[in-house]
């Protein structure tokens, strides 16, 4: 059994990592930190999870008992999991960061776009960027995980069977995403407000948002080069949910792009490939680790458009952070993850 400690409890991430963990066989959270509900009982902060985690209290983060845990899962604010991940890794325990801490290799480029200086740079090397399909062999080997964000996860998968074939012109990708309003997360926000994201739709940080290098450095690593990419991500309201419209000049028509995909994610669990022709939809995931893709040549042409659908909270984060733990400590890849997406 691994002895599982979340640290950042109270957050949408958080409880979702509770939700999957609480059906998983051979995972047990032992321990689960929030400074503001410390000695609260977490079915009583959330009343979904009652009869699941009876007797398990939201305590005072505290490096002692979250090194007693065979992993520690950070669900926090950026900065957060650079003050303590390196303390656990001394004391054996694996981790497993939700947040954008570890996830850009140059801690410059970190610090420009977070604000801040980069809190632990020594573990940059050591990190590994935990997109199963790309790094399944790190994983299995790693002490500390970046868990990839959920415009990440959609748009690089959806990339990634082009690029490796050297089939894109890298210099021209476009990414036009969407995300539901649990994205911004559980804080207080006017934007997030029901009463402002309700019947609208809009475009933000077009001028750069911070996922971008994120989705960046993969791309070049997928691409074996440089790439020019335009990422315009959308606020729509909705809970849950990640659409990711991708866009890419193709020049050699005679490549069966059907097949490509197919091919390339014959023996991933968690990616479906659709059938040609196919719409996915974000409610076809919801709920579930899955992320559903579709490729379309529009008219025959040398525009190719892949349609990549995640739920945020899952593929998107805390089924990925599971799916990741899963595989660091040998189980069935799909421990706690094999659910349906929920419908309606």
């Amino acid at each position: 059994m691994v002895k599982v400690g979340i640290v950042g409890g109270t957050g949408y991430t958080g409880v979702e990592l509770l939700r999957l963990l609480a059906q998983h066989p051979q995972a047990e959270v032992v321990v689960i930190t929030s400074r503001s509900e410390a000695g609260l009982p977490v079915a009583d902060l959330y009343p979904n999870l009652r009869g699941h985690y009876d007797g398990l209290t939201f305590s005072v983060p505290d490096v002692a008992t979250l090194g007693a845990c065979d992993v520690v899962f950070f669900s926090t604010p950026h900065g957060v999991a650079h003050a303590l991940a390196g303390e656990l890794l001394n004391a054996g325990t694996k981790v497993i960061d939700l947040s954008a801490d570890f996830r850009l290799q140059d801690a410059d480029e970190w610090a420009k776009w977070y604000g801040q200086p980069h809190g632990a740079p020594e573990l940059l090397d050591e990190a590994v960027y935990g997109l199963p399909e790309v790094n399944r062999e790190r994983i299995k080997t790693a002490r500390l995980i970046a868990v990839p964000g959920c415009y990440p996860t959609a748009t690089q998968l959806g990339f990634l069977p082009l690029l490796e074939a050297g089939l894109a012109d890298n210099s021209r990708l476009i990414a036009d995403c969407k995300s539901g309003v649990s994205g911004a997360g559980r804080g207080l926000s006017v934007g997030s407000l029901y009463a402002e994201a309700s019947e609208s739709f809009k475009a933000y940080a077009v001028k750069g948002h911070r996922h971008l290098p994120e989705i960046t450095q993969g791309l070049r690593r997928a691409a074996g080069g440089e790439v020019g990419l335009t990422f315009v991500p959308h606020l729509t309201p909705m809970i849950r949910g990640i659409h990711s419209t991708l866009y890419a000049t193709v020049v050699d028509k005679s490549v069966d792009l059907q097949a490509l995909f197919e091919k390339r994610y014959a023996d991933e669990p968690f990616v479906d490939v659709m059938p040609a022709g196919s719409h996915p939809e974000t409610r076809s995931v919801r709920g579930a680790n899955v992320c559903r893709i579709a490729v379309h040549r529009p008219q025959g042409g040398d525009l190719v458009v892949v349609l990549s659908v995640i739920d945020n909270l899952v593929k998107g984060a805390s089924g990925q952070a599971v799916q990741n733990m899963n595989i660091m400590f040998g189980l069935d890849e799909r421990l706690g993850l094999s659910h349906a997406a929920m419908l309606p």
